[in-house]
């Protein structure tokens, strides 16, 4: 099945034959191809669809595209406009060219420090302002690589995870590839929902991880209110691993309020890759001690350290007041296209969340049909049957593209194309 991926015989999504349709065509025994679809589950190759049958998994960790092809999922046709890929405008990142040239050059060598100490002393206090003790802090390859290295940190296979439902297909498909098993719960505009989690912690997840602003996919933030509640229930689960995935850090336009630190076993990943630009794959990860220690002891095993260069270029950035102003100025532009697109969308009474990040998320009874009906006006959105466990059905609008002037008329025509699938109306 794996080598049918690489030649792209079978693709992401296709449904595989029934077992025992399987077993006769190649003259096994059912209970050998129901194994190996079980040993296909375990590393997240295929997931199972219920009645729908099994389907190779939206992006199996197995690589099924030509050299340098767009990732399984993430391209967007040609002549479509992106509201689809979840980038940030180019024209509100900084501008490398400066920075780049001012770099030392100097070689480092094997034994040097796996964390710059500029950039450490630069981060350190901007993490303790926004309530996150970085007393032990190391710096990871972006936000899924943090995830990833504290999920490894304390799971094995087999483990329960909490997480947000609809979330990150990311984190989804990164437990399905771990041999973990997802333990969903739900989110409101202020986060996780606490009663919904209190369900999900009492399964004795290892771990859970939870997004305290920028919610991808519903632009949820956690609230100073929201935030109280949640630190006291995870307080009382202190064998759970918190991760806190904070991806957009200071241009989600919302203040952080940590959850994690409450707890014994804890992470925070701040990701400069939506701020500073995707390419800086450079993250921060703080935390208690132990977690943070196996991070970096299993990644001294591994790749040893984040590249120092990257890491130089981070801490001049993150030092410039010009970028400063452009975080801010970034943070302000993609609040006010969200809240465009929201209130755009009200007009026409759907219904659509969208608090910080850079998305929004809107209530559909269906999503295939109105996603090819958007595409067929030159509008390309995200279906969001990728982003839910046992969630209702929607659709993901990234707004990095989308200028405010230009809101009304992309919502006229989403609300003509949801009219035969019609949501919830806003009240």
């Amino acid at each position: 099945m794996e080598e049918a991926l690489r030649e792209g015989r079978v693709r992401p999504g296709e449904v595989l034959p029934p077992v025992r349709a399987l077993a006769a065509e190649l003259a096994l025994s059912p209970a050998t191809v129901a194994a190996a679809y079980r040993e296909l589950g375990r590393r997240g190759v295929v997931a199972a669809a219920g009645r729908r049958g099994t389907r190779i998994a939206p992006r199996p960790p197995v690589a099924a595209a030509a050299p340098g092809a767009p990732r399984t999922g993430d391209s967007v046709p040609a002549g479509l406009l992106d509201l689809a890929s979840g980038s940030p405008d180019p024209a509100l990142l900084p501008e490398l060219g400066p920075f780049l040239a001012k770099l030392s050059g100097r070689p480092r060598l094997y034994g040097a420090p796996a964390v710059l100490p500029e950039l450490a002393a630069r981060a350190a206090p901007q993490l303790a302002a926004d309530g996150v003790p970085a007393e032990s802090l190391t710096v990871v390859g972006g936000a899924m690589d943090g995830v990833e290295r504290a999920l490894l940190a304390h799971c094995r296979p087999g483990d329960r995870v909490a997480v947000e439902d609809p979330g990150y297909p990311g984190v989804l498909d990164l437990l399905g590839a771990l041999g973990l098993v997802p333990e969903p719960f739900e989110v409101d505009d202020e986060g996780p929902m606490p009663a919904s989690l209190a369900e999900a912690l009492e399964r004795r997840p290892t771990a859970c991880v939870l997004t305290p602003r920028a919610q991808n996919p519903t632009g949820a933030a956690v609230t100073a209110g929201r935030a109280r509640e949640l630190r006291r229930l995870l307080a009382r689960h202190r064998e759970c691993l918190v991760i806190e995935d904070d991806h957009a850090g200071p241009v989600c336009g919302r203040a952080l309020h940590a959850v994690a630190p409450a707890a014994a076993r804890w992470a925070h990943v701040r990701s400069l890759s939506k701020s500073l630009g995707p390419d800086l794959r450079v993250a921060l990860l703080a935390g208690d001690a132990t977690t943070v220690a196996r991070v970096e002891g299993r990644r001294d095993l591994g790749t040893g350290w984040v590249s120092l260069l990257l890491q130089e270029l981070a801490a001049r950035l993150l030092a410039d007041r010009g970028v400063a102003r452009r975080l801010e100025r970034a943070a302000g532009e993609y609040a006010a296209r969200r809240d465009a697109l929201v209130a755009a969308l009200a007009h026409h009474g759907v219904a659509a969340r969208g608090a910080s990040g850079l998305n929004v998320w809107v209530a559909s009874s269906e999503e295939a049909g109105p996603i090819a009906e958007l595409a067929a006006r030159g509008w390309a959105v995200r279906a969001g049957e990728r982003y839910r466990l046992r969630s209702a059905p929607g659709l993901r609008v990234t707004v990095s593209r989308l200028p405010a002037p230009e809101a009304p008329r992309f919502a006229a025509a989403l609300a003509t194309a949801l009219r035969p699938a019609r949501g919830p109306r806003v009240p």
